[in-house]
């Protein structure tokens, strides 16, 4: 037992004492030397970000490097459209062998290609094509940069947060031309424009199916109640 739980007192302040550097971190430092530009620790999960034109070689290192990542666990996107690079490309590794994962980020904008890492861990051949497919986000060197979850046909893409998610155009997938096709959007009323001129609004008269649980009987007791 600890002096301060010993003692009965509240735990130490800790708020104006010097963190300590993450193992990880420290050692994905010494491995990838200037590579490294960034790093940061959320709920105790080591993150660093690692320069985009040298993600592939990176990678390559802390797979066969002491850390030993041998495994990929995932790549996906994250969109902040404020920022110039507004796409963070994540890489969650997985060390097997020594129980301990870490978090690499690469950072683009819509025109800079990131370096595909296929070449060193075969897993990322679909997830860097489903990053393209929802974020847009260009893999170069990839072996067939394909959409993943959207038709050939569809345009844009959908996790982007600029994306429309309305609109006056409509698609759907035409079984006699075997692709998808876009048509004028076909609704009663124009729920866009918002000009509150519903047809609904002149039903004034009619009741629904369960509108009746509403409507007092004419011989309504109010003192029965």
């Amino acid at each position: 037992m600890s002096e301060p739980e010993a003692a009965g007192s509240n735990p130490p302040d800790t708020h104006n004492t010097v963190p300590v550097p993450h193992p990880i971190i420290a050692r994905a430092r010494d491995l990838l030397g200037d590579a490294v530009i960034a790093e940061t620790v959320i709920h105790g999960e080591p993150i660093i970000t690692v320069k985009r034109e040298q993600i592939a070689d990176a990678l390559l290192k802390l797979r066969d490097g002491a850390l030993a990542f041998e495994q990929l666990v995932t790549v996906c996107g994250v969109d902040y459209p404020g920022r110039p690079e507004r796409f963070e490309v994540v890489y969650n590794l997985l060390s097997v062998s020594k129980n301990h994962r870490l978090r690499v980020k690469v950072t683009t904008d819509e025109d800079t290609p990131v370096p595909s890492v296929n070449a060193v861990y075969p897993s990322a051949n679909w997830f860097e094509r489903e990053t393209w497919d929802l974020y847009g986000v260009f893999f170069s060197d990839h072996p067939d940069l394909r959409r993943l979850l959207t038709d050939y046909g569809f345009e844009g893409h959908p996790l982007r947060k600029d994306f429309p998610l309305t609109g006056y155009v409509e698609l759907r997938y035409d079984e006699d031309q075997k692709r998808v096709v876009y048509e004028p959007v076909k609704l009663v009323q124009d729920y866009r424009n918002f000009e509150f001129l519903s047809p609904w609004e002149a039903v004034t008269d009619m009741q629904l199916p369960g509108d009746e649980k509403a409507v007092k009987p004419s011989h309504w007791d109010a003192s029965r109640t």
